[in-house]
């Protein structure tokens, strides 16, 4: 019962994103009640439309007006009308490097009711957190073309890591790991053996941090193949991961599906010390657009991940049972129109068990 007040920027964005936000701030607004906090909501209509509209991806001073919130809410960015790269690079990449969200948390947890393509496997078993670092590597874009449209045409795109950047990911992945108290066990996922360089220092860092500061926590190290196979056939031993950005973007979606898809899978873009962004990961499904037949929980479940970040942990946990009550006893399936409820429904349904 904190009695604080937070004051939130809400980015609907594409396709669904402005149906899955709705039924999220219907929940979240359920909790506040429920646990006496307040949350003051503004909405931003960053996205395609507006920038078919104006030509404008992003006003100039958005970073700067975010910096005054507590949180940022996203739905989703992507617009069939504008061209891959412009609104998810312009909006996206561009608002976790302007805030400098460097830490990308993934928590893959699979929910009771909720099927999984793994066999034999249940919400035992897939229970664990991808801690990818969010603003370096090789999303920076360091690289370019010679010779453009020739047969001699080169491209390059380079892997850039500075040691700031990696002591700083590993050191909230030891963090993380310790404050989730399970297993104490974290798993640096990299490629020592061909990329020697950046992969060499992440291990050394992760070995040196870990030595000195972090005795408690116990260290493995995977190939990121091989992390993909066990994610798949063991994931009951994974407790947290860490890893760099572009490893980390693939095995979270791998992730994702093993939990059941990109409809429950939530995500947030942390920066520790500034503001972070929470969203749902999968995407804008425009096809879907205006139907009421989206899957709301994993928008839903990112709202649950805003409000434990910002420490609002019992109205975090009073969601997190309510969608698991969702799941388990309600809902037929996670797919878009397989639900047995709409996505209003679905929304009512955890905001009345919150």
């Amino acid at each position: 019962m904190s009695g604080k007040s937070y004051k939130i920027a809400v980015l609907p964005g594409d396709g669904t994103g402005p149906e899955v936000v709705v039924e999220g701030l219907k929940v979240l607004k359920a909790s506040a009640n429920k646990f006496n906090f307040t949350m003051d909501f503004t909405e931003y209509d960053w996205g395609g439309d507006r920038y078919l509209a104006t030509g404008e991806v992003l006003p100039e001073d958005a970073s700067e007006t975010l910096k005054q919130y507590d949180s940022v809410y996203l739905g989703a960015i992507g617009h069939p009308d504008v061209k891959p790269g412009i609104l998810e690079k312009g909006i996206l990449l561009k608002l976790r490097f302007d805030l400098d969200q460097y830490i990308n948390l993934r928590p893959v947890k699979l929910y009771p009711g909720v099927d999984t393509p793994l066999k034999d496997k249940g919400p035992e078993d897939i229970d664990y957190v991808v801690v990818r670092e969010n603003t370096g590597g090789l999303y920076t874009g360091i690289g370019g073309f010679t010779m453009k449209g020739t047969a001699d045409e080169v491209a390059v795109q380079s892997m850039v890591y500075n040691r700031a950047q990696v002591e700083r990911c590993i050191r909230y992945a030891f963090e993380y790991t310790r404050k989730r108290g399970k297993k104490n066990t974290l798993a640096l996922s990299g490629k020592t053996n061909v990329l020697t360089y950046v992969y060499d220092l992440w291990e050394r860092v992760f070995n040196e941090v870990g030595e000195a500061d972090y005795p408690d926590i116990t260290r493995e190290y995977y190939h990121v193949d091989a992390t993909c196979m066990w994610m798949v056939k063991n994931p009951e031993w994974f407790d947290v991961i860490v890893t760099g950005n572009m490893f980390g973007d693939i095995i979270t979606d791998l992730g994702a599906i093993t939990q059941g898809g990109m409809g429950i899978a939530a995500g947030g873009n942390i920066n520790p010390n500034g503001v972070s962004m929470f969203e749902p990961i999968g995407g804008s499904a425009p096809k879907y657009t205006g139907k009421n037949v989206i899957n709301p929980l994993a928008a839903i479940a990112s709202g649950q991940m805003m409000l434990d970040h910002l420490g609002e942990t019992e109205a975090a946990a009073a969601i997190e049972k309510a969608i698991i009550h969702v799941t388990g006893q309600k809902m037929k399936s996670m797919g878009a129109g397989k639900m047995g409820y709409s996505t209003t429904e679905v929304g009512d349904l955890v905001a009345e068990h919150v």
